[in-house]
């Protein structure tokens, strides 16, 4: 970014600067409120409306690596009370602060939901790009937690999932493509896990991943797995690299399933709770989620897939904001979610 470059400030600090410069948008239907569940800062929208009974509610993770992000986005999706958890942002709070301030706020809510007039049994986590990796993990670690409600559902919208592959097809064909360009996407990750930007190159040629750990993942990350028609712009197979330790150490953190949830074991995707994925044909994590998407399918998960044709990152996040900076893919993706909670 040029404002980096010349010294004025970091893209991190401009896009902080940039999303808490954004004015809540209102609503004449629904109630604002700001709480803390625990250390979280949490933001709730509840319909003006009196419901008859309990209704459903939405937990929203933001996306932004991690490092940025806004709270002050929502749509008002009927009769749902929603909440967007403010968490808190790496490298002043280190990862894996994110995913234990989502888990902690998540488990609070469920525990009291009943107080806010929603039923613990149609609780619905949601998030868009990191949000979505989030929203995945935070999926998997309930999924062994009895002394709780089930999740009703899961919802992840273009979502990273994966640091094990960075040549898949969908890497290949929008390595280039605004608004998340590969190069970005692996600062941005090198930026959240506080690493040196200097191990770019070697990350990018997968130099991070020992022999062992390559042929474990290759049955869940291989592009062998991603359908034909999405290879039609061009893919070519990606060459191995010579292993290094040290790059490995380094980046030890990105095989964890808090930040590569693809690759957590079967024994937990088995027990996960119905999805909804949101894939864009321009967006370098489009092979993320078809390849959940099919981890979860051969375990028997429903998985409602809605595929942007027209789509490129961030759309779903624009069509927030209405017409004047909305596309019509993300306005076509939010009317999809939007339908698909209405089922829950």
């Amino acid at each position: 970014i040029l404002l980096e470059k010349v010294g004025i400030t970091s893209e991190v600090q401009f896009l902080r600067i940039m999303m808490d410069g954004i004015p809540p948008l209102e609503d004449k239907h629904l109630f604002i409120k700001d709480l803390r569940f625990e250390k979280v800062k949490v933001r709730i929208y509840q319909p003006k409306i009196p419901t008859t009974g309990q209704s459903r509610g939405i937990i929203y993770f933001h996306g932004g690596v991690g490092l940025f992000g806004s709270i002050l986005t929502q749509y008002d999706y009927g009769k749902t009370l929603s909440l967007l958890f403010r968490y808190r942002l790496a490298p002043e709070h280190p990862y894996p602060t994110q995913f234990e301030d989502c888990l902690t706020a998540t488990i609070h809510f469920m525990r009291t939901a009943h107080d806010y007039g929603v039923d613990p049994s149609r609780i619905i986590i949601c998030g868009d790009s990191s949000g979505g990796t989030l929203t995945a993990a935070v999926a998997q670690a309930l999924v062994n937690r009895r002394d709780l409600p089930k999740l009703r559902a899961q919802i992840l919208i273009y979502p990273f999932l994966q640091s094990i592959n960075f040549n898949l097809p969908s890497y290949q064909q929008n390595k280039g493509v605004p608004i998340l360009l590969k190069q970005r996407t692996l600062a941005l990750g090198l930026k959240y896990l506080n690493r040196d930007m200097s191990i770019i190159e070697a990350v990018s040629k997968h130099s991070h991943i020992p022999e062992d750990l390559q042929l474990k993942y290759q049955k869940w990350v291989n592009p062998d797995y991603i359908p034909h028609e999405f290879k039609t712009r061009g893919y070519k197979p990606s060459t191995t690299h010579p292993f290094s330790e040290e790059i490995y150490t380094l980046v030890k953190p990105v095989f964890d399933t808090v930040f590569s949830p693809l690759i957590a074991e079967d024994s937990v995707i088995a027990q996960l709770p119905e999805a909804f994925i949101l894939t864009c044909e321009f967006d370098v994590l489009r092979d993320d989620g078809l390849l959940y998407k099919k981890r979860l399918e051969d375990h028997g998960i429903k998985v409602t897939w809605c595929h942007l044709q027209e789509g490129f990152h961030g759309t779903v996040f624009l069509a927030f904001w209405g017409r004047a900076i909305a596309f019509q893919s993300g306005n076509k993706g939010l009317k999809k979610i939007v339908n698909f909670l209405r089922l829950m």
